[in-house]
Parts: C-alpha cells; structure tokens; sequence
C-alpha cells in the first residue's frame, strides 16, 4: 500500500523539508544576527517570546508532520528497495529526521530552556546569551543545511 503512495509522500515530505529548511535558513541568515546586535536584556527576550510563539499548529505541522511523512516514505523507500531512487528516499528521510528533529530535540530545545530559565537583565543571562548565540545557531545552520540536503535527496530520488 505505501508504494502506491509514495510519490505523493515523497512531494509532501520534499515540500515540507523546503518550508522548514527555510525558516531555520531565516534564523541563521538574518534572524540571529539581528538579534546578536540588541542588549543581551533585549535579546534574550526577543528569542524567549519568539520560542514561545514558534510553538503553533502551523509550525509544529510542518516541523514534525514533515517527520512523519519521513518515516513513512523512509520505510517505504526501503520495502521497495530495488526501485530507482529508494537510496535517494531512505537518504532524504534519514538526514531529515537526525538532522531536524534530532538536533532540534536534543540541542535547541535545551539551549533554549535554559534561556527561557535566566533572567534576562543578569549577569548569568548576559553570559548565557553570548554561549546561546554560538551554539544555537551553530545547530540551527546544521538543522539548515540539513532541511536543504533532504529536499535535494527527494527531487533527485524522483528525476
């Protein structure tokens, strides 16, 4: 049954990767850096009100809706393995999933917890800041790239 799904699955999961590489690619190219030029003070609430709006149906939709079309084109991909492109489609999933969500769960998340947990207008939160900027958007570049790297694997899955 997914086989005969799986071109569609697969235009879903492409779109879906393109739409949060691009918002992560925002972030990274001119979102952070704007915020990098306020006060920590300034900053660090710009990113804690921003962080707690992200947390939308729409957002999370694609986010993580992306994942699962993932997963199911990954498994599909690989059940029809002997099909051209599968490679593509497995590759596209893996690199969505540990590159996005991973990433995003397990580095991001934290990263901005511990923002949302400082005082802003401290010492501590100054310091928390510059470390934030770093590594955050360190993460977000890789979550970028990735988001880009899946979308190229499922158009080149289908040429």
């Amino acid at each position: 049954m997914i086989p005969k799904f799986l071109p569609a699955l697969t235009f879903v999961a492409a779109l879906g990767s393109g739409v949060v590489a691009g918002v992560f690619f925002a972030f990274s190219s001119f979102v952070m850096p704007g915020l990098a030029r306020m006060p920590a003070a300034g900053g660090i609430a710009a990113m804690n009100s921003i962080n707690v709006t992200a947390v939308t149906p729409l957002f999370m939709t694609a986010l993580f809706g992306t994942a699962l079309v993932c997963l199911v084109v990954g498994i599909g991909a690989a059940m029809g393995w002997s099909h051209s492109g599968s490679l593509w489609l497995v590759a596209g999933s893996l690199i969505y999933l540990v590159g996005i969500v991973l990433v995003t769960i397990v580095f991001n998340v934290p990263l901005n917890d511990a923002l949302a947990a400082v005082d802003p207008a401290s010492a501590n939160g100054a310091s928390l800041w510059s470390r934030y900027l770093d590594e955050w958007v360190m993460w977000n570049h890789v979550r970028a790239i990735t988001g880009i790297a899946a979308l190229a694997c499922f158009i080149t899955a289908w040429r």
